[in-house]
């Protein structure tokens, strides 16, 4: 615990206490634990219960054609190593993406996969050949992988879940 005085006047002052966690956080430490896709893994860094967002670094293997999935909410990456496609549409290391909240797409990575810093706006949805809902990636099915892989320790879980 810290404190912190603040004077609100001469003869008064105002004492509050907070519990200090560092900004800090070093994932090197966290296993690629299997994510929602064949040949992806993922690190959990942070969730919102609030927007069903989150944030990640994920790995995908090399030449791994995504299936079709689309966006609730924006993602935003920085590429970290190999890259990603959208048929002509190249991706490399060091570059910045964005993909708009109501996207659907099929991404394929390159000869050397990738990896990638993600932040997730809200939920993704996977899609059955037919158009129909696969499923949900949301905060919570994120933080519940993370739980079973023995990588959220560094989460507080959300009260109201």
């Amino acid at each position: 615990m810290s404190s912190v005085s603040i004077k609100r006047s001469e003869n008064s002052t105002v004492k509050a206490t907070a519990t200090h966690k560092s900004a800090f956080f070093d994932p090197s430490g966290l296993p690629w634990a299997d994510w929602v896709m064949p040949g992806t893994w993922f690190k959990l860094l942070n969730v919102n219960p609030y927007t069903g967002g989150f944030s990640m670094l994920l790995k995908v293997s090399p030449d791994n054609a995504a299936a079709v999935h689309g966006h609730l909410g924006a993602v935003e990456g920085i590429l970290l190593e190999g890259g990603f496609s959208y048929g002509e549409d190249r991706g490399r290391a060091g570059h910045y993406v964005y993909e708009g909240a109501g996207i659907r797409h099929e991404p394929t990575t390159h000869p050397d996969g990738m990896i990638m810093f993600a932040v997730v706006h809200g939920p993704l949805a996977g899609y059955h050949d037919d158009g129909a809902v696969a499923a949900v990636v949301d905060a919570r099915l994120m933080y519940d992988l993370a739980v079973a892989a023995g990588a959220a320790d560094h989460i507080e879980r959300p009260s109201h879940w």
